[in-house]
């Protein structure tokens, strides 16, 4: 084969070379392999270290591998002295970068717990009536809680109506013996806030000091009991927002404990100037034993009136059951029942009969909680025979799933 011969079988072998497929892609992965071993040694790259808030460090990529470095490629000559030094200022720079952002968060942490004590979260929801939900169906997903139907009822409003006052009162009486920790986070900031409003209402109506008084008590107590257990997810929010509160609910009892009863300036009727038989007819109007003792306490003629036997038999009889009565007897020397220590200690012994002006209904049919003057989108025929009554008590027993 003549020279010429061997040339022509040659280029004919690269070009049926050249043309398969096959080569072509292992030219194009070496012609690739080949810039990447061009550039590797010129690639920077960020390292991370274990802690992942840390600025991170400058390393090189090297034929020896990977190696850190702290100057930049023009400064290559710099000395081992300078190189030092330059590492130090920097791990100082560091530092003091690090000590800045801790005593910020610090700082921001201080003003957040301020603000959580000091400001007053608005009222997410004014509705007169919620659904009840004790489960998950196609169009809803979860259940109503107490803390949820605690903050969508317009409880704000209701503590502005003399005839809602005691039933929230009571409600927020039974929250604070045993439900508070069932809470949310929300629903215990929004209790604390309808609290205070009370509170604020009795002090510039000056009425209803007793109870409130009562209230307060109660929750200092149990938060005694809640704040000991915390970390136990007991109840929600940092331990210094409870004490705050806490601090809060003793400030409110002294200014109750101080609050004076102004006189009223009219010159009218009083209740001293009417006969004996229309004094009788309003204390007859009033339900608690407590309330007699203390309009006894007025002047000498109302406190006779207050003594009155049948006065305190009807007492007794309105609030506790005849079997209750007849195990509690009190007999006086000349014979006669006292219907006044047996009011008192049946009172120790049994709860008493709760009767409020306005409450929350159920209604069966359609589900849905509301006050007893609002009109909710009932589909029954007879709506009247699906709605019942709920006591405080029986609102807190509708969430126990």
């Amino acid at each position: 084969m003549t020279t010429g011969e061997q040339k022509h079988v040659q280029e004919r072998v690269l070009l049926r070379r050249d043309h398969c497929p096959i080569n072509k892609h292992i030219h194009t992965y070496i012609y690739l392999f080949k810039i990447y071993q061009t550039l590797r040694c010129r690639v920077r790259m960020p390292f991370l270290g274990q802690d992942w808030r840390s600025p991170g460090q400058n390393w090189v990529k090297t034929e020896e591998g990977w190696k850190k470095t702290t100057t930049d490629e023009k400064n290559n000559n710099v000395s081992v002295e300078s190189f030092c030094k330059a590492e130090q200022e920097e791990c100082f720079n560091k530092e003091n970068l690090l000590l800045s952002l801790s005593y910020d968060m610090a700082a921001k942490k201080r003003k957040k717990d301020l603000m959580n004590n000091n400001t007053k979260v608005p009222y997410f929801h004014r509705e007169k009536w919620i659904y009840v939900h004790k489960g998950s169906t196609k169009e809803r997903h979860g259940y109503c809680t107490l803390g949820e139907a605690f903050n969508r009822l317009d409880f704000c409003s209701a503590i502005k109506e003399t005839r809602r006052f005691n039933y929230v009162v009571r409600l927020l009486e039974l929250i604070a013996k045993s439900k508070l920790p069932s809470l949310s986070g929300v629903a215990q900031k929004n209790y604390m806030n309808i609290l205070e409003r009370v509170v604020q209402k009795v002090l510039d109506d000056q009425q209803n000091v007793r109870p409130i008084k009562e209230l307060l008590q109660t929750l200092y107590v149990s938060l005694c009991g809640l704040v000991q257990d915390m970390g136990k997810s007991v109840l929600v929010g940092n331990i210094n927002i409870w004490v705050h509160r806490m601090e809060n609910i003793l400030q409110w009892q002294q200014q109750l404990d101080n609050i004076q009863i102004n006189r009223p300036s009219s010159t009218g009727m009083t209740l001293t100037d009417l006969p004996s038989s229309l004094q009788l007819n309003i204390m007859q109007c009033l339900s608690d034993g407590r309330d007699l003792v203390s309009l006894g306490q007025v002047c000498p003629e109302l406190g006779a009136l207050t003594e009155d036997r049948l006065l305190w038999k009807r007492l007794c009889q309105y609030h506790f059951t005849e079997r209750q009565i007849r195990k509690r007897l009190m007999v006086s020397d000349k014979g006669h029942l006292e219907w006044k220590k047996m009011y008192f200690k049946l009172s120790r012994c049994y709860p008493h009969r709760e009767q409020y002006s306005d409450t929350l209904h159920f209604c069966t049919h359609c589900h849905i909680l509301f006050w007893k003057d609002t009109n909710h989108p009932c589909t029954a025929n007879n709506p009247e025979s699906c709605t019942m009554s709920l006591s405080p008590q029986d609102f807190i027993n509708l969430f126990n799933f």
